[in-house]
């Protein structure tokens, strides 16, 4: 995925609204997701808020590993979200496994689905 100049650049994320209505955000190369990271990130999805909820699509390839506080905030239960839905692109069945299992302890509020991808562009 193809980060836009125009994108919102904080610590662990490139964030951007997509003309076709789907929120996008990339996971920066080899980081470790922090609880900090997951509420900067939540701060720049919610600004791209306009009237309506909108489905977001997470390109997490990159990611080296995420805390468990960040895992649980990202479930957004218990929490207003803007997002109505998360599709996450990941590199590999390994990937996936450890996705079905977040999936399974954090049961996210919203529908989430898994897409893999070895493809960098």
């Amino acid at each position: 995925m193809e980060v836009p100049k125009n994108a919102i650049n904080v610590t662990g994320y490139w964030t951007w609204m997509g003309e076709d209505g789907i929120a996008r955000t990339k996971v920066k190369p080899e980081i470790d997701i922090t609880l900090n990271h997951a509420l900067e990130n939540t701060e720049a999805v919610t600004s791209l808020y306009v009237e309506k909820k909108f489905p977001i699509l997470i390109d997490s390839r990159g990611i080296k590993s995420m805390s468990r506080d960040a895992r649980e905030h990202f479930s957004t239960r218990g929490r207003d979200s803007k997002t109505n839905a998360f599709g996450i692109v990941i590199k590999s069945p390994l990937s996936r496994v450890v996705g079905n299992f977040f999936l399974g302890l954090n049961k996210p509020a919203v529908p989430t689905r898994y897409s893999i991808t070895n493809m960098m562009p």
